[in-house]
C-alpha cells in the first residue's frame, strides 16, 4: 500500500513538473511573436492571458497571499493608476489583481530586456520611459494617452519614477499626471504593502500583501487641478495611507 501511494505520488509530482516545462516552452514559443523594442497601439488579448495566468502562477508557487481593499471604488471605464513603488512585484500583483482593467504599465527600458516576459508584456502595450530625455518623456505620456482615449487599456504608473528603498516617498515627477488630463480620465490611487518582503520570505514562509484602493479622483476634478496639486493631493493620501511622513 505504501509502495503504491508513492509510486502515484512521484507520478503526481512528475506531471505537475511536466505540465509546468510544458507551459514554459509554450511561453517563450509565443514570445518570439513579439518585438520587445516596438510600442504597440493595439494590445493582444491572447498575450494579456499569457502574462495574467502564468503570474497568477508564479504568485502561487511563491507564496504570495494577496488581499485587495477598496476594489469597489473603481469606476467603470478607462483610468490612470498610480501607487507607490517599493518593490519589482509590485507591477506584476497590481496586474494580477485588477486584471480586467488590462493595465499596461510605464516602465523603464530595461524591463522588456527581460526574457520572455519582455515580450509578452510589449503585445500589452507596456510603454517605455526614457528618464534622462525630457522630449521622449514627453512622447511616451502622450502614447499613454492616447491608448485611454481609444480604450484601449487602463495606465498604470509610479509617479516616484523608480523604487523606493527606503521608508516614505520618494519626490514624485508630476508630469505623469499629464496623462489623465490629456485623456480626460479618473486616477485611481493606490498603496502595495508587503511586496518588498517576499524574496525575504520565500521559499520558507509565506508573503501578505496588501493593495489598497486609497481614493479615486474624478476625472471632473483632475482637468481643474494643476499636475503639482495633483502631485501634492496624491502624496497626501499615500502618505496617510501607509503611515509615513509625506
Amino acid at each position: 500500500m505504501i509502495v503504491d501511494f508513492l509510486m502515484i505520488l512521484l507520478y503526481v509530482i512528475l506531471g505537475i513538473i511536466g505540465t509546468l516545462l510544458l507551459c514554459v516552452i509554450f511561453l517563450i514559443i509565443s514570445s518570439l511573436f513579439a518585438d520587445r523594442n516596438k510600442f504597440y497601439e493595439k494590445e493582444s488579448k491572447f498575450f494579456r492571458f499569457l502574462l495574467t495566468y502564468s503570474t497568477a502562477i508564479a504568485s502561487v508557487i511563491l507564496r504570495i497571499r494577496l488581499n485587495v481593499k477598496g476594489k469597489e471604488k473603481i469606476p467603470e471605464g478607462r483610468f490612470l493608476l498610480v501607487s507607490n513603488h517599493r518593490s519589482k512585484f509590485d507591477p506584476i500583483l497590481t496586474w494580477l489583481c485588477f486584471g480586467k482593467y488590462h493595465i499596461a504599465f510605464i516602465s523603464k527600458f530595461e524591463n522588456f530586456k527581460v526574457p520572455v516576459f519582455g515580450r509578452i508584456i510589449r503585445k500589452c502595450c507596456f510603454m517605455g520611459i526614457d528618464r534622462e530625455n525630457p522630449r521622449k518623456a514627453v512622447e511616451t505620456i502622450n502614447q499613454a494617452s492616447k491608448l485611454l482615449i481609444n480604450d484601449e487599456v487602463s495606465v498604470g504608473v509610479y509617479p516616484e519614477g523608480k523604487r523606493n528603498y527606503e521608508e516614505g516617498l520618494l519626490p514624485f515627477h508630476n508630469m505623469v499626471f499629464k496623462i489623465a488630463i490629456k485623456a480626460n480620465v479618473p486616477i485611481v490611487v493606490i498603496t502595495v504593502k508587503g511586496a518588498d518582503k517576499i524574496h525575504k520570505n520565500y521559499p520558507l514562509h509565506h508573503s501578505d500583501v496588501i493593495i489598497d484602493v486609497v481614493e479615486v479622483i474624478p476625472a471632473e476634478k483632475v482637468k481643474t487641478m494643476k499636475t503639482s496639486e495633483i502631485g501634492d493631493y496624491v502624496a497626501e493620501l499615500m502618505s496617510k495611507n501607509l503611515g509615513v511622513q509625506k
